[in-house]
């Protein structure tokens, strides 16, 4: 079925839909992963967020459902050159568009993704709709003034407190949106972990008396959640606090820094970061549209964006606080950036 991606600048893409046939609307962003397309998938910091992947053919190796972040797709639609209909890989279930109809998610393409990829790095992020056929303006501009991601932390977050039992270090998790491997990284180590859900008062946490508090990614802008960044203030200096991505940024405003957005984001297993302490470059996977900007006071600043100098992780020994903007978890190389879980108990 012929489909159309209608960005809020009026520019539109022509193709061909796939998986579920419903418009959606959400953030374009792309992501030049080669493979991980799974991954991305079901990453609870995509909700809200219609992604485009700059590889040119997705799905040759099938979906399997032992790889996922989450339980369920995350991403409002998926963009891409040619999926692939036959993939060939001994653990493939099923491919992607099969994925996609199930789990009631519109796919397009055969679109010229290098060209939107242009796009939104000369104009930045915005927002579009998937239409299946034409839409005039006045429709197109009333489904993109509907869309919302201010509610993604509350979409995404755990409904309730869950324990993954370990017998070494306690880890009480706050989760905004927690990936699969992150808590798989801690339970390798023999944690014992507590995942709570993002409004969990601090009171609750403290009586658990955990080793570490440690902060998730999650979709949206941080400054959406002034509730969740009091939660943190009222916990600094009680405990040892490491944090990934959003808990980063949540991190940065709860002790007096400040964010930003990013013209169009860092997403990608390819993007290179310099850590600062040991002198060393890694090959990282990011995935976020916002960054730390003015550094709170005491913080030093432990790692750095190769590509845009941007801030990508930060510490302090004096209140036992480390956290970083990329993904440790996400195994780009595959497992060299997985020190820092390490660091992070040392808290």
């Amino acid at each position: 079925m012929k489909a159309n991606l209608i960005l809020e600048n009026g520019v539109v893409f022509s193709g061909e839909a796939f998986g579920y046939l419903e418009e959606a609307v959400g953030e374009v962003v792309f992501n030049t992963g080669m493979t991980g397309y799974q991954e991305v998938l079901t990453d609870p910091s995509y909700w809200g967020q219609i992604v485009t992947m700059t590889y040119p053919l997705i799905g040759n190796y099938g979906v399997n459902l032992e790889d996922l972040e989450s339980k369920s797709p995350k991403v409002k639609g998926f963009i891409v050159k040619e999926y692939c209909k036959n993939p060939s890989n001994f653990r493939a279930e099923m491919n992607l568009d099969s994925y996609l109809k199930q789990n009631k998610i519109i796919g397009l393409e055969n679109i010229d993704t290098r060209a939107l990829t242009k796009v939104l790095r000369n104009s930045g992020t915005m927002r579009g709709v998937i239409a299946l056929g034409e839409m005039n303006k006045e429709a197109v501009q009333e489904k993109i003034k509907s869309f919302s991601n201010v509610d993604a932390v509350k979409k995404v977050t755990a409904k309730e407190k869950y324990t993954v039992d370990g017998s070494g270090k306690h880890v009480a998790l706050m989760d905004f949106g927690v990936k699969e491997n992150i808590i798989r990284c801690f339970k390798e180590r023999n944690c014992k972990i507590t995942v709570l859900p993002a409004y969990t008062k601090p009171e609750e946490m403290l009586n658990l008396n955990p080793d570490l508090i440690f902060l998730s990614n999650g979709p949206g802008d941080p400054e959406d959640l002034p509730e969740i960044i009091e939660n943190i203030k009222a916990l600094v200096g009680k405990k040892p606090i490491g944090g990934i991505c959003l808990g980063h940024q949540l991190l940065a405003l709860a002790l007096g820094g400040s964010t930003e957005k990013l013209k169009f984001g860092h997403r990608g297993c390819n993007h290179p970061v310099k850590d600062l302490e040991r002198n060393r470059v890694y090959i990282t996977s990011q995935n976020h549209g916002y960054v730390v900007k003015e550094m709170p006071e005491n913080m030093v600043v432990t790692h750095v964006s190769l590509n845009d100098g941007s801030i990508e992780g930060m510490r302090s020994i004096k209140q036992r606080i480390f956290s970083v903007q990329y993904h440790p978890e996400a195994s780009p190389g595959p497992i060299e950036n997985q020190y820092l879980f390490d660091e992070f108990l040392n808290l």
